[in-house]
């Protein structure tokens, strides 16, 4: 797969992922493993063979990747052997490793509200409670609009998520109110979202450096 131009067995290869409705972020990693194992055998993946397989699988262990991302690069690649070039005895050549299982961190409830004491502006203080309170990602509450409250019901649907998965999170009052002032003051009027695509990530309201924390806080770690 050639890095300045477009091949057959990549063209082919995005038209599979296309037909099967996989998204953009997933299509670009199975693209960029391949590209990966392209440039270990120095030819075009179509020629591998299962000793190819066990080497670049071996290679990856050596050289140090972590265990998701040699688990994500092997995931791209088996889609290219079992898909697109239809060889299942290559793709059975392919072998995971299981990641160890560890409890997420979270914050405590004092921190939590050291956390929230500390904002210093609105949308710090609803961009911390839909993360935190409603249990949003980070690319959730950038994609939050009108449509997505039910505040009769008091919840907030999240559409095709992660996963592509819809959930209904719960809404407090207290987000609510602080929805409907953000509502009224907000810079961006554009279809009905709360924030404009980028303002999440340039929004720093509050972090672990304002005040003393025991660990380091991370969009996951306001998640309940």
């Amino acid at each position: 797969m050639s890095t300045d131009a477009i091949t057959p067995l990549r063209q082919r290869m995005i038209e599979d992922m296309n037909a099967r409705k996989l998204c953009a972020e997933t299509q670009r990693g199975h693209i960029h493993s391949c590209k990966r194992f392209a440039a270990f055998l120095k030819r075009s993946p179509d020629a591998a063979t299962a000793e190819d397989i066990r080497r670049f699988q071996l290679h990856l262990s050596d050289t140090g990747v972590s265990i998701c991302n040699r688990n994500r690069i092997m995931t791209g690649l088996r889609f290219l052997l079992r898909v697109t070039l239809r060889r299942l005895d290559l793709a059975a050549e392919i072998y995971h490793i299981r990641e160890p299982q560890k409890i997420p961190l979270v914050m405590s409830p004092d921190e939590t509200r050291r956390l929230l004491a500390v904002a210093n502006s609105l949308k710090a203080r609803m961009l911390l409670s839909l993360g935190y309170g409603c249990g949003l990602r980070a690319g959730e509450v950038v994609r939050l609009k009108v449509k997505h409250i039910d505040s009769a019901q008091n919840i907030i649907r999240v559409e095709q998520s992660k996963s592509r998965k819809d959930r209904n999170v719960m809404l407090s009052p207290e987000v609510l109110d602080l929805l409907r002032q953000w509502w009224k003051v907000r810079p961006s009027r554009n279809a009905g979202c709360f924030l404009a695509p980028s303002a999440a990530r340039r929004c720093r309201p509050a972090s672990s450096t304002a005040f003393s924390m025991r660990r380091p806080m991370r969009p996951g770690s306001r998640r309940a």
